[in-house]
């Protein structure tokens, strides 16, 4: 066993002093689709059955304009001043402190990583979920669909939980270009069995369900919760913008890197976007009023069971690599600090080379080992408190929607661009603004609302 100060002076490194960006814009959009198609693709069938057939596909379509637009104005932040020729900003706090200054990027980072620990929680409990649903699907199988197939999901949180210390491991984002593209090819297989089983139960049906104005609840007052979760639902599966930043650092130039961003993003939002609109239309057309929360896992399908267990599978394996992308860049600052902090410790900054017969060579830092294991389990251990699937994404999307996809990029773009208070483009960013905090708001009511009632019963 070898002992080394830093494992990345061993690397090939940058102009910056930094890893070698190898990333391409095919690279890119697999890291982009690894975190957009996620766990919120599952709700939007609910979610189109909360807002009818107008609202559901409006309301996904707006979205990703909203995310394009947020996406084209933080590229443009990740170098400083100038778009092209600038400091680089390797992280969304960095392009914040160097537009908006110190207590804006302190603001900035704590929701931003909220958030990013949010979403490991609502990925656990998706995976726990599509395993269950694996282990019901074959009961059901065997024993029929009016069968007792009751199963808790706290061993299968635990099994994930286990699983993601060991993933945690690896050592930052520019390792792990082969498991984003693995989660990619997952999503694209679970999304896929989504929208052919819908289509499958549509014709089986032979019409299609479901009415203007979505489903009816029992009183005003709930039809206006679940409009407002429903949209903090779909808020949730448009969540990349607070990782722009350190996907694009992953990327080489020529040619700029803003450039291979927005062309990668406006790619793969609209093949996420293609893939949302068929998920959730079909699968409110299959289903109507009757639609689960979850949809491979409501249990609207049982044959084949075989097919349904494949794609719960690929759901699980995609979080695996899907849970990886929004948590290193939370794992990437906590280290970096404690570095910073305590250069002289030998237990936060040495690294041991571990050479094992017939594998590469394993790099292990005792703090990372033990941080990041912390974290995972902390995650696991709330998440075994609030399983609830529908209400934790509606929550955690209207929560960062308005401060993170738009706040933040909007005023930084005034700051780059030096926009003058009431020209043309400052009114029209500020409506903009305003009505994307407004959503923010309604869906954040809704969400909280769903999820104190879910606990309660």
């Amino acid at each position: 066993m070898e002992v080394q100060q830093s494992f990345e002076h061993s690397l090939k490194l940058d102009d910056d002093g930094r890893p070698e960006r190898t990333g391409t814009v095919w690279s890119c959009i697999a890291h982009i689709i690894a975190a957009v198609i996620g766990s919120g693709v599952l709700s939007l069938a609910w979610s189109v059955a909360q807002l009818g057939w107008i609202g559901g596909p409006v309301s996904m379509l707006c979205f990703a304009v909203v995310t394009y637009i947020s996406v084209a104005l933080l590229s443009d932040c990740y170098r400083s001043p100038d778009p092209v020729t600038g400091k680089r900003n390797y992280t969304y706090i960095h392009a914040v402190r160097a537009n908006l200054g110190k207590k804006q990027a302190q603001c900035c980072g704590l929701l931003q990583y909220f958030f990013m620990y949010g979403i490991g929680i609502a990925y656990i409990i998706t995976s726990a979920t599509s395993m269950r649903a694996i282990e019901r699907s074959n009961c059901y199988h065997k024993a029929g669909h009016s069968a007792e197939c009751s199963y808790g999901v706290a061993w299968s949180m635990l099994i994930f939980g286990g699983i993601q210390i060991i993933a945690s491991q690896i050592p930052n984002f520019h390792s792990m270009d082969w498991l984003s593209v693995i989660a990619a090819m997952m999503s694209f297989v679970y999304s896929f069995t989504g929208f052919g089983l819908g289509i499958a139960k549509v014709i089986e049906n032979e019409r299609i369900k479901g009415g203007i104005t979505g489903v009816l609840a029992s009183t005003p007052t709930k039809k206006l919760w679940l409009t407002f979760e429903a949209l903090g639902n779909v808020a949730y599966a448009y969540p990349y913008s607070l990782i722009v930043l350190e996907i694009q650092d992953t990327l080489k130039s020529p040619p700029s890197e803003n450039k291979t961003m927005k062309k990668a993003s406006m790619v793969a939002i609209l093949i996420t976007t293609f893939f949302y609109l068929c998920c959730g239309c079909f699968g409110y057309a299959a289903f109507g009023n009757e639609t689960p929360g979850n949809l491979l896992t409501g249990f609207g399908f049982y044959e084949p069971y075989w097919l349904v267990d494949i794609a719960n599978a690929c759901v699980v394996l995609h979080l695996v690599g899907g849970y990886q992308i929004f948590s290193q860049p939370v794992f990437a600052f906590v280290e970096h600090w404690f570095m910073g902090k305590f250069p002289n410790s030998k237990f936060v900054s040495n690294f041991y080379s571990i050479k094992i017969p017939m594998l590469p060579t394993f790099h292990i830092n005792l703090f990372r080992v033990c941080f990041r294991s912390v974290y995972v389990a902390s995650a696991t251990a709330i998440a075994t408190s609030f399983p609830y699937f529908n209400e934790v994404i509606g929550l955690l999307g209207a929560f960062s929607f308005w401060p993170l996809t738009i706040y933040f990029p909007v005023e930084m773009y005034f700051a780059q661009k030096s926009i003058g208070t009431w020209t043309r483009k400052w009114i029209v960013l500020r409506t903009f603004s305003l009505v994307c905090l407004l959503v923010s708001i309604v869906g954040l009511i809704g969400s909280i609302a769903g999820l104190v009632s879910a606990k309660l019963s």
